[in-house]
């Protein structure tokens, strides 16, 4: 049996497998991550890899924090690996690429050491706190775009002298000590799947501080920074088979590691208050304006997987390559993004839509990194009112198409009624589970009962040809299927 991955073994591994090259015990923090997920280890982490193998950024190393108790064994694991993963690239012809990544060199659970936490956040070498805390973190009201102050996550955070228990807690609280101490401020770089993230984090997070101290709350707008970022990679969830085929190819007893696609792409306002590492040397994007290229990530990738997402699971497939590879879905992808997506994009300054958007399909329909519908499909309350409804907005607005969107939303109501059409359960993943599958439960006397939803959908209910086409689409889910009703749109395949 190998040893455990850790910095006492990682010298042994087998020498085919690129692990750090420089001194792990001369790097010193200077970000702070949020959030230590495998997109996190797979994206921003990796990046910095990158950076320290050639040299650079030794002082830009990650201290990984897990807020919430789930995230005890991610943290729990990288302890005992003294923050080493392997970072394995699943290429389309089957190929498999590990490499050990080693940009992480501390890791803390906060239910477990809050002022351990805060402590690192408040160190004057940190100079980056950046985020991914799901969608949902931000605490937006998905119709008013305001802060949710009403939301139980933060209801324990705004009692003057707790302890914090969110994101935003720790963030106002490391904050509030920096000011008190002198210190200058930390950026906070978001790197969720937001419009304007980096806006939005600005926005909510002054919002909450101002609840418990308006000065505070004015300090943070003048003097904090928070870049946008727009942040590509897929990185499904890893499965018991993917830590077994690692150990088996390479002797690697990983205790989680991460699988990807070889595509990443990260592109970073520069916009930064104490500095930030030379990012550029490894790839990322340093722009003056992220909005275009976040737009264009959004409303076509992130809105594609819910494309497949829901019609997929409904036909009978259960990994979005299976979808992806189906001409009938290739048609129906192509269809969103060049006719109701893209119109609705400013202009991206060096890309090629066409071909971003063939390239996205394909990357879809890669067979290696086997990424599940379900996984795309969680969290929807979130995802779709942030990424494909104002996809609709500006289409009705403009006189622009919007049959395709009508269905992806139609999918999601006929989804969220929780049987699949064999009759088999449907487990719907998302914070508002009971009253998204209460509102399809009433399909029957009211086919418009989810989309009455305004804190989810706006006013789209009241435009008769978006509720025509939504309608039409859910009416033939229900009663003819999936494949039948993107045939009667695209054609048959």
């Amino acid at each position: 049996m190998s040893p455990a991955l850790s910095q006492a073994t990682v010298a042994s591994l087998d020498p085919a497998v690129p692990v750090p090259g420089y001194d792990r015990g001369a790097l010193r923090v200077g970000i702070v991550h949020l959030g230590v997920g495998g997109f996190h280890r797979a994206h921003q982490a990796a990046y910095l890899d990158d950076l320290m193998a050639r040299g650079l950024g030794t002082d830009w190393a990650l201290c990984g924090v897990g807020v919430l108790p789930h995230d005890r064994r991610i943290i729990e694991t990288l302890q005992r690996q003294d923050g080493l993963y392997t970072l394995v690239v699943k290429h389309p012809d089957g190929r498999r690429e590990p490499r050990v990544v080693g940009s992480v060199v501390r890791a803390l659970l906060a239910p477990d050491d809050p002022q351990a936490v805060l402590g690192q956040m408040a160190d004057p070498a940190v100079r980056i706190v950046s985020l991914t805390i799901t969608e949902g973190g931000y605490l937006v009201n998905q119709v008013t775009g305001e802060f949710d102050a009403g939301s139980p996550a933060i209801a324990a955070d705004l009692v003057p002298g707790a302890v914090p228990s969110t994101a935003f807690g720790y963030v106002v609280a490391a904050l509030a000590r920096r000011r008190a101490e002198g210190t200058p401020p930390f950026t906070v770089l978001s790197c969720d799947n937001i419009p304007g993230n980096g806006d939005v984090a600005r926005r909510m997070m002054a919002a909450f501080a101002r609840l418990l101290d308006p000065e505070l709350a004015d300090w943070m707008l003048a003097e904090v920074s928070f870049p946008s970022s727009m942040v590509d990679r897929i990185t499904p969830v890893t499965v018991p088979d993917d830590v077994q085929q690692l150990t088996d190819s390479t002797g690697i007893e990983d205790g989680w590691p991460v699988v990807c696609e070889p595509f990443a792409q990260w592109v970073v306002e520069d916009e930064f208050s104490s500095g930030r590492p030379p990012l550029e040397e490894v790839g990322v994007q340093l722009v003056h304006d992220v909005e275009p290229y976040e737009l264009m990530k959004l409303r076509l990738l992130n809105v594609g997987h819910q494309a497949i997402a829901y019609l997929g699971h409904l036909a009978g497939y259960r990994y979005a390559h299976e979808a992806a590879s189906d001409p009938l879905f290739r048609r129906f992808l192509l269809g969103y993004m060049e006719r109701e997506g893209s119109p609705t994009l400013p202009e991206v300054p060096g890309v090629d839509l066409d071909a971003y958007r063939h390239g996205l399909v394909d990357r879809f329909a890669n067979p290696e990194v086997r990424d599940t519908l379900a996984r795309l499909a969680a969290e929807s309350s979130d995802r779709i009112p942030t990424w494909l409804v104002p996809v609709v907005a500006e289409n009705l607005r403009t006189g622009g198409e919007v049959g395709h969107s009508a269905l992806v939303i139609a999918s999601w109501a006929r989804y969220a009624e929780g049987v699949d059409e064999q009759g088999h359960p449907i487990e719907v993943v998302d914070r508002l589970k009971e009253q998204v599958m209460a509102a399809a439960a009433r399909h029957d006397e009211d086919p418009l009962a989810l989309l009455r939803d305004r804190d989810l959908f706006g006013d789209l209910v009241d435009d008769p040809r978006f509720t025509e086409a939504y309608a039409g689409a859910l009416a033939s889910l229900r009663a003819h299927g999936a494949r039948a009703t993107l045939e009667a749109l695209v054609g048959p395949a």
